[in-house]
């Protein structure tokens, strides 16, 4: 570290405030640079897993870790919190992912600023779901913003950015630590600079922005009459959350005709042990009777482009004997998959156990 940054000074006080794992990646790495807060905001304990075990977040185990004084609050409004904050005097407010607009009686408390670590390349994708919203749009690249906090969402003029290649099969998980590891960095890298007055701050290009939203589980439906390589890209955006599923409707096989099975043939069907005949084509299926609702997620494939005749959504097998869904454009070959309140297991293992859900429709 440069003389004569102010990280040096013993009585430069600094806050942390965040809550996730892309936080505490930053947090962790700002302690071993030597740039330790002298306090850390995060939000209170959860009941996680089967058990309701109530739970820490990831910023709160690293600050108790190091022995780092812990604040918690459901609201970064509550009058008790801004007291608190108050009373630490603090030069500098760094802010990664703490899940709340900071409101101007809290912005203006420290001396210098609050600064905060975006996982985008602002003014692209501000909001809460950045690295998906890249992944979503088919990005080639994304990155990080190191930037100055005002009373919007991620509009403040920044102080640094930078970049990172998305490769073909990344998903939101791996961009996740990367992009931490590589704001953490960029942080450490450009403080000394600007508080020694060496960075200009840069205003935001408005007219170029785009907003990202909060996910739901909802949110991870798979609408299959969109193209293979969107459904793709949605999977690898969504893992691990909120996730990507369908809904299955089970007919039963003595009721499906061969067609259903295209483009395998009997013959085919019948090495894997789908007892598949022609007669089938005569049986009709009772209302709702012979159907059962199951809910399947789909946590890894890749997208074909090529072009085939089925209805969006209906299951079938590759000429490889590759389990695939069609899609509004191409088909998507699934690799790796799991039946609700079931283990993860690859569409090989899927087919053998679950032979009924060929020829059906993924709703």
């Amino acid at each position: 570290m440069s003389k004569g940054s102010k990280f040096q000074n013993s009585n430069f006080k600094l806050l942390f405030m965040g809550t996730p794992d892309f936080a505490r990646i930053i947090l962790k790495a700002l302690i071993i640079k030597g740039f330790s807060p002298v306090a850390v905001v995060t939000s209170p304990d959860k009941p996680i897993g089967r058990k309701q075990i109530l739970t820490p977040s990831p910023v709160k185990k690293v600050a108790l870790k190091y022995n780092i004084p812990v604040f918690q609050s459901f609201s970064v409004k509550d009058s008790n919190l801004k007291s608190k904050i108050l009373n630490l005097k603090c030069d500098l407010i760094i802010v990664a992912a703490y899940g709340q607009i900071l409101p101007k009686e809290i912005l203006e408390i420290p001396k210098l600023s609050c600064v905060n670590v975006h996982a985008s390349l602002l003014p692209k994708y501000r909001g809460s779901s950045p690295i998906q919203a890249a992944i979503l749009a088919g990005e080639k690249e994304t990155g990080v913003t190191i930037m100055l906090m005002d009373e919007g969402m991620d509009t403040g003029d920044i102080l640094a950015q930078a970049k990172l290649k998305i490769a073909p099969q990344e998903t939101a998980a791996s961009i996740h630590n990367k992009l931490a590891k590589l704001g953490a960095a960029t942080l450490i890298k450009t403080l000394p600079k600007w508080l020694k007055g060496e960075i200009t701050p840069l205003s935001q290009k408005n007219k170029e922005a785009t907003y990202t939203k909060i996910l739901t589980r909802q949110d991870g439906k798979i609408d299959w009459g969109k193209s293979a390589q969107e459904i793709e890209r949605m999977i690898r955006a969504y893992t691990p959350w909120p996730g990507t599923f369908a809904l299955l409707k089970i007919i039963p096989i003595q009721y499906l005709h061969p067609d259903d099975f295209f483009p395998i043939s009997i013959s085919k069907l019948k090495e894997i042990g789908i007892p598949i005949h022609r007669e089938n084509k005569n049986k009709k299926i009772g209302k709702n009777k012979n159907e059962k609702l199951k809910r399947i997620k789909i946590l890894r494939a890749r997208a074909k482009d090529l072009e085939i005749f089925l209805p969006s959504g209906k299951i079938f097998l590759t000429k490889d004997k590759e389990l695939a869904v069609s899609c509004g454009k191409g088909y998507l070959i699934l690799e790796k998959v799991q039946m609700e309140g079931k283990k993860e297991i690859t569409s090989q293992e899927f087919i053998r156990g679950h032979k009924e859900i060929i020829g059906n429709i993924l709703g």
